[in-house]
């Protein structure tokens, strides 16, 4: 007999009440991460991941090294070119541009960004309104492009659907009367740089920026009417996307 709190109790009865209870069980790896870091952060990380093995890959099936991806036939298709979005009927490039980059370091850079920023992004604002965010700073980014730069030079990356991200964290900051000093230094950290590395598309990020900025006022403000949510980002789309396909090119700012 074992000695147990009340009395005595026998080994095979204890045994038998061990067996029955129900061994806890572990949380799966894939789930714990997307409770860790957002389901739609690591959604939106794994489809610019897979974006740049096809193009590795296309590069490879077209006689060119994978690392440069981006003279891939399957690039060219996507990456943005604002005189074939006006006059080529091309529109899917506002958009498909910002899943792609130029090389790992590109890639590795915009994603460790997108997780970092991400992630807290979508617990303070939720999936769906991180995501509507994310998409319309990206479209942003493009639109500016479209209407402020050189129509024959193509652009791509994730950049400006990140400094959106970036200005809805300062729009949480001011809102929730937070200290903006961070974010305000790291903006102006990635403007310097923007300006003084060649090859940096200052455009799509400034675009993405302010899209961003406005998006995630619109999520701040109508927070309790998520029908007025919906309306007012539907709105904003409905806007960028007719100016970016009506407006011509205005390549007036010297960038």
């Amino acid at each position: 007999m074992t000695s147990a709190s009340v009395g005595f109790q026998c080994p095979e009865c204890i045994r038998a009440g061990r067996a029955s209870v129900p061994a806890p069980r572990g949380t799966p790896p894939v789930r714990a991460a997307g409770r860790q870091w957002g389901v739609v952060t690591l959604t939106l990380i794994a489809v610019n991941v897979a974006m740049f093995v096809a193009t590795a890959v296309s590069a490879y099936a077209d006689g060119e090294r994978p690392l440069d991806n981006h003279r891939s036939s399957l690039f060219l298709d996507l990456q943005l070119a604002p005189a074939l979005v006006q006059e080529g009927g091309e529109d899917w490039r506002l958009l498909t541009a910002a899943f792609l980059h130029i090389g790992i370091t590109h890639l590795a850079l915009n994603m460790l960004a997108l997780l970092l920023f991400g992630s807290e992004l979508e617990r303070a604002l939720g999936r769906w309104r991180y995501l509507a965010v994310y998409l319309l700073s990206a479209l942003g980014g493009s639109v500016a492009v479209s209407l402020f730069g050189d129509p024959w030079v193509p652009v791509a990356g994730a950049s400006g659907a990140i400094w959106g991200l970036m200005g809805a964290f300062g729009v949480l900051a001011v809102t929730s009367r937070g200290d903006v000093r961070g974010i305000v230094t790291l903006l102006v950290l990635n403007l310097a740089v923007s300006i003084l590395v060649p090859g940096i598309s200052l455009l799509g990020h400034l675009g993405g920026l302010v899209v961003g900025v406005v998006a995630a006022g619109i999520v701040v403000l109508a927070r309790r009417r998520t029908e007025w949510q919906g309306l007012c980002l539907l709105l904003l789309t409905a806007v960028l996307c007719v100016t970016a396909l009506t407006v011509p090119t205005l390549a007036v700012l010297d960038f």
